[in-house]
C-alpha cells in the first residue's frame, strides 16, 4: 500500500494485469485528492500549431500542485499524471519537451516538463534550445505576444517526416509553444501538434 504524494493518505490499490506487467503505473494520489483537479479535454488549433489538446483546467488544487512541482522541486510529484500523459502521447509522433534555458535549468535543477515525459514512460527528442532567460510567468500577456523568437535548433537536427508533438505544463496565451511551433516549421516539419497539463484562461 502507498501513500498519496499530495496528502499522503494510504491508498489500497487495486492490482491488474497492466499494474503487474508494468505497463500502467500505481495510482499516485488519493480520489478526495484527484477530484480537486478539473479535467478540461480541450481540443484547439491555432495559427501555427494543428492541435493544442490540454488534459486540465488551472484551478487552486492545480495551482498548489505546480509550485510544489517546480518550485518546490518535488520531483516525485511528476508521476502524478503519468497515465493520463501516456495515453495521449504513445503512438508514431516525436515528442519534443519545451526546454528550460540551461541557467534556468541548474536554478531549478531538473527540467519539469522532461520529468513529466520520463514518469509517463514516454521517449522523446531533446531538439530544441531556448534563448532567453525570462519567465513568461513575470510578463504581461502584450509582452508575451510581442516576444522575439524563444528557440533555436540545436545545432545538426535534421526534421524527418511525420508529426511531432510539443509538450509543455501549462497553456497561457499560447506565446512558448507558437514560436516553438515556429522554429520547427521553419526547420522543415509540416505538422506540429501540442499537449499541455494545463489550460490556464
Amino acid at each position: 500500500m502507498n501513500s498519496c504524494l499530495l496528502c499522503e493518505t494510504p491508498i489500497a490499490q487495486k492490482s491488474s494485469w497492466k499494474t503487474l506487467l508494468a505497463l500502467e503505473k500505481q495510482t499516485e494520489i488519493c480520489q478526495d485528492c484527484s477530484k480537486n483537479f478539473k479535467r478540461a479535454d480541450i481540443k484547439e488549433v491555432d495559427t501555427m500549431l494543428d492541435q493544442i489538446t490540454s488534459l486540465y483546467t488551472y484551478n487552486e488544487a492545480m495551482r498548489e500542485y505546480l509550485h510544489q512541482y517546480k518550485f518546490l522541486q518535488d520531483v516525485a510529484l511528476a508521476s502524478v499524471f503519468a497515465n493520463e500523459l501516456h495515453t495521449l502521447l504513445k503512438g508514431n509522433a516525436t515528442i519534443i519537451p519545451i526546454p528550460m534555458h540551461p541557467e534556468k535549468r541548474i536554478e531549478r535543477t531538473f527540467s519539469h516538463v522532461e520529468e513529466l515525459l520520463k514518469s509517463a514512460c514516454i521517449p522523446f527528442a531533446d531538439i530544441l534550445e531556448k534563448i532567453g532567460t525570462e519567465a513568461m510567468g513575470e510578463k504581461s500577456r502584450a509582452e508575451r505576444l510581442a516576444m522575439e523568437s524563444l528557440f533555436k535548433m540545436k545545432p545538426g537536427t535534421a526534421i524527418q517526416p511525420g508529426t511531432y508533438i510539443l509538450v509543455d505544463d501549462i497553456y497561457t496565451t499560447g506565446t512558448t509553444l507558437r514560436h516553438a511551433a515556429t522554429a520547427l516549421k521553419q526547420a522543415g516539419a509540416t505538422h506540429v501538434e501540442a499537449v499541455t497539463l494545463i489550460r490556464a484562461e
